[in-house]
């Protein structure tokens, strides 16, 4: 298995919760279990490894099939699809709230479900980092993979390690167009920035060394877009490889030290700081917020996921858990007004429309 490819799949999911979007009952999460170890258990899996965060089903997967595997696919829809009838019996909260149609076709891809994947070779010691959001969009990652892989501020490796030093190269999705773009840096760092400092259209999906070996994976997933109208945030996903020609385990989690300004937050129209946090911490009551992130580490060996080491339930984190409180007590001031409240553009794939449509006939001309 060395000498093969392995694929690191995370697949996510809001198929309900309890109460209202808190976090995800442990009977889904005890389900999801037993249909991944029965795929274990049939070879269609190495390993894998089942969390939540807030009211997200996180499916940790890994196995020799490659990326946008039908049968890996097919494994995590059934699995979501399971859950969602478990979550209807239980009435919970939004019950299969991210399954946007149920003509699946093989891949969960524009069906609602967050997908990060990457397929490589493994090296003699790997460590994979698997971060999860909730209560924000993709774009919440921008800010994380440009301080990793091209802020040498952040990253010393970038400097002072000539397996770094070359920096990366970043791949970014115009979320609005379709459209993909790629950017060498440190050289186009100033045009990376130019489109990925609007994080709600342009967002990084991919990083890869300039040798081309895949550094970080994302998911893309905006639900707005695929429904055509608010059904929940997107909670994205995302996976990073570290150390050797990669940034090192702790230049990666160093940037959620500060809990930079995402968009999300309650109803999704708000903006507030990511909230760096342990796992069995992972639930935004407050405001439905404020928008939470979770890291799980592993070492592969062989595509066997040892560890699973929870890397925010560290006190060193404390201080960026008191700012994001202190930042949302400011924050929450401003109530319905900007810049708390999303921006006009960005309302409109929030439930504001409904809103709006009632009043459009009772304006008069000036």
């Amino acid at each position: 298995m060395a000498k093969n490819k392995i694929t690191v799949s995370v697949i996510k999911a809001d198929i309900g919760s309890v109460p209202g979007h808190n976090r995800v009952h442990p009977a889904l999460l005890e389900n999801a279990k037993k249909h991944l170890k029965n795929a274990k258990r049939k070879k269609l899996l190495v390993d894998y490894f089942v969390t939540a965060c807030g009211d997200d089903l996180e499916l940790i997967m890994t196995h020799g099939h490659g990326v946008n595997d039908k049968k890996i696919h097919t494994l995590a829809w059934d699995t979501f699809m399971s859950c969602t009838e478990l979550a209807k019996k239980m009435k919970l909260y939004g019950a299969g709230q991210d399954i946007l149609s149920t003509a699946f076709s093989g891949n969960v891809k524009g069906m609602g479900p967050g997908v990060a994947e990457m397929e490589f070779e493994e090296r003699g010691a790997e460590p994979i980092l698997v971060f999860m959001a909730d209560k924000t969009d993709p774009g919440a990652w921008n800010y994380i993979l440009y301080k990793v892989f091209a802020d040498p501020f952040n990253t010393a490796g970038l400097v002072i390690s000539p397996k770094l030093h070359d920096g990366f190269i970043f791949e970014v999705h115009d979320l609005y167009n379709n459209k993909k773009i790629k950017f060498s840096c440190p050289e186009e760092t100033y045009d990376l920035l130019a489109l990925i400092g609007t994080p709600s259209q342009y967002v990084i999906k991919h990083v890869f060394t300039k040798k081309g070996d895949i550094a970080a994976s994302t998911s893309t997933t905006k639900l707005s877009l695929i429904a055509g109208k608010y059904v929940g945030k997107d909670d994205p996903c995302m996976v990073i490889r570290g150390q050797g020609q990669f940034p090192a385990v702790g230049e990666i989690i160093e940037p959620f030290a500060f809990p930079h300004i995402v968009s999300g937050f309650m109803r999704g129209s708000h903006r507030g700081p990511l909230m760096p946090c342990s796992i069995d911490t992972a639930h935004p009551s407050r405001f439905d917020g404020p928008p939470r992130v979770i890291g799980v580490g592993f070492q592969l060996a062989d595509g066997k996921l040892i560890g699973g080491v929870d890397l925010f339930a560290d006190p060193s984190y404390d201080l960026a858990r008191q700012k994001s409180n202190e930042i949302s007590d400011f924050l929450r001031m401003h109530g319905p007004f900007e810049p708390h409240r999303l921006g006009k553009e960005d309302m409109e794939y929030t439930t504001l429309p409904g809103v709006l449509e009632k009043l459009k006939n009772r304006f008069k001309k000036i």
